[in-house]
């Protein structure tokens, strides 16, 4: 497996529970429980992915402004996490912000498989693609 592999694979779990979330209603176990799991993967991945694809990648040329804007994003989905912590369950807004991380998440892995993953498969070999994948894994395999 590479790199690539290893990320589509984690943004497709991500993906699953945003679908999941805005299809909850209210002050709810369900929406309690899918919001947790959703916020520990986006908090993981987010940080396996700056150590084990962002960090390696920041010193390339072609590279450097594409790995800060990702970084940025992270930054961005935090903030709107943050944002759900702060409001409650049955309020009407929280709906209307779960949909805006939804969005903006989306954007954010799409950007990543669509251009950042071709970019960056010109700069890692392909050694280098599988050595990231199994730190990366590893990573996500201990702090899940």
């Amino acid at each position: 497996m590479n790199i690539f592999e290893a990320i589509r694979k984690d943004h497709d779990i991500q993906r699953n529970l945003l679908d999941k979330l805005i299809n909850t209603s209210g002050d709810t176990d369900k929406r309690d429980v899918i919001f947790n799991s959703l916020k520990k993967e986006l908090q993981i991945h987010a940080d396996a992915e700056e150590r084990h694809y962002y960090k390696p990648l920041i010193d390339s040329d072609l590279m450097q402004d594409k790995a800060r804007h990702g970084i940025a994003e992270h930054h961005e989905i935090d903030e709107l996490v943050e944002q759900l912590e702060d409001t409650d369950y049955d309020s009407s807004a929280w709906l209307k912000i779960a949909k805006n991380l939804k969005e903006k998440v989306e954007h954010h892995l799409e950007d990543e498989e669509h251009k950042f993953f071709q970019l960056s498969g010109k700069v890692l070999s392909e050694k280098q693609k599988e050595a990231l994948a199994n730190s990366y894994s590893k990573y996500m395999k201990s702090h899940r």
